[in-house]
């Protein structure tokens, strides 16, 4: 007589598989939840995201055309100024939510299921997806109610937009670490921010300042990403002080030891805040 095979054990599910369907209910979890805090509570909601930019565009451009005949580039001081401060606004936002991240998601932090990665890539994503979604309407409201004619060159554009969100995700991530373990780096980072959108190029062209201010700009990494943006917008500015490696190797390095020192200092972090 034939013996019946005994029934295999059912298998169970490898580790890596369960923890990375956690981690996107996590993550999934605490983009809902930033979103309903952030703007379910605020009147207007995601409207005054679109608003504020458009708001500070305008106002910043109805100013220095009271005081500049013509912008630096092109005939359109809303337009230039739109370029400049749409990816500055960008690395900005993800920066400052992402140093915040311990302090914002600390009750949820103490549960094994949320951990600190979980945090920040959720308000890395959001905040990145709603820059570009605002970026995306901002742009074409301006360019459809001025009536200017642009023939975009996308690719420098999106280099730019995806160098602002590294950016703002390896500064942001780094203060993360140094915002909890020394509270008066947060008061430093607020005087040492006050003149970045002067110094980053967003209300000047780069190419018309003094050698030696140059000299000292050029190492700011948002000055690249600005000029980058603005080659998308103005077929014939073709600046040659550009390096994207300059904006890349800022973030990933910033990003590489954000996450060194979250992954050993998380927990004390979490005890202090």
């Amino acid at each position: 007589m034939s013996q019946i095979p005994p029934l295999a054990a059912p298998q169970r599910p490898r580790a890596g598989t369960v923890r990375s369907f956690g981690s996107f209910r996590a993550i999934s979890a605490l983009v809902l939840r930033e979103m309903a805090t952030r703007y379910g509570n605020s009147p207007g909601g995601y409207v005054w995201a679109i608003l504020e930019p458009i708001g500070a565009i305008v106002v910043m451009a109805m100013a220095f055309s009271l005081l500049i005949r013509n912008p630096p580039l092109g005939n359109n001081f809303i337009l230039f100024y739109a370029t400049g401060f749409m990816p500055f606004q960008l690395y900005q936002n993800i920066a400052q939510t992402t140093a915040h991240t311990i302090t914002f998601s600390k009750p949820l932090l103490q549960y094994p299921a949320v951990t600190w990665v979980d945090a920040i890539v959720a308000r890395v994503v959001l905040n990145a997806l709603t820059g570009i979604l605002v970026t995306l309407i901002v742009m074409f409201t301006l360019l459809l109610v001025t009536g200017t004619m642009v023939l975009i060159d996308l690719p420098p554009v999106v280099y730019a937009m995806f160098l602002s969100i590294l950016l703002g995700a390896g500064v942001g991530t780094i203060n993360c670490v140094l915002f909890g373990m020394f509270p008066v780096w947060i008061q430093i980072w607020g005087v040492l921010n006050r003149p970045l959108v002067i110094a980053s190029g967003v209300i000047f062209l780069f190419d018309d300042l003094p050698p030696l201010v140059r000299d000292i700009l050029w190492w700011n990494p948002l000055v690249h990403i600005i000029g980058e943006m603005r080659v998308g917008f103005y077929p014939t500015y073709r600046p040659d002080y550009i390096s994207l490696l300059n904006p890349a190797l800022f973030g990933v390095t910033t990003l590489f030891f954000g996450v060194l020192l979250l992954g050993r200092y998380h927990r004390d972090l979490l005890t202090n805040n």
